[in-house]
């Protein structure tokens, strides 16, 4: 990709009125989903933070009907860029059909079908999921991250930001830490 063509794209600040606050986390330019942005740098940490092991679900929509031993060797761990990835979460995730489409859509090939998978992740090296799903023979097609900890997608509509104050932050974050 170009310098220009990636000076051209819009910018997170383009979409969110609040100076000052960073991403915990990032998301890849093709995927969508909770993205967490905050100007408190000890949450930053907590919640993106290797050491954190803060679980991270995604919907992940891949080409192909993953077969019983895919998904056993994605819930053990697969071998990407010489290393083997932490033991994960995986299930059939059938609800994603009724998802709403990407704005952009992804590539469709009409003989090719395709299923949806809910991946739970504990850590998050680059590109993870799509790596993780090309190795056992299944590419991703399409990635939304639902959660990061105790903060989801849930009740937010593409494109919708909520903020959420401080004294919430810290007993959802407490709370959850509970639980793990």
């Amino acid at each position: 990709m170009s310098v220009d063509s990636l000076q051209s794209r819009p910018c997170l600040k383009e979409y969110i009125p609040i100076a000052d606050v960073y991403a915990a986390g990032r998301l890849d330019w093709d995927s969508e989903g909770l993205l967490l942005l905050t100007n408190d740098g000890n949450l930053i940490h907590a919640l993106a933070a290797p050491v954190s092991k803060l679980p991270k679900i995604y919907w992940v929509q891949v080409e192909g009907q993953p077969t019983d031993n895919a998904i056993t060797s994605l819930r053990e761990g697969v071998v990407i860029e010489g290393k083997k990835t932490l033991a994960a979460g995986v299930e059939r995730f059938p609800e994603g059909e009724s998802l709403p489409p990407r704005s952009v859509p992804i590539r469709f090939r009409k003989q090719v079908p395709v299923s949806w998978l809910k991946l739970t992740l504990v850590e998050g090296r680059n590109r993870q999921v799509r790596r993780m799903t090309a190795a056992v023979g299944y590419p991703t097609l399409r990635l939304i991250r639902q959660a990061i900890g105790p903060f989801s997608l849930d009740g937010l509509q593409s494109g919708q930001w909520i903020e959420i104050p401080e004294p919430i932050i810290r007993q959802k974050m407490a709370t959850f830490s509970t639980k793990s």
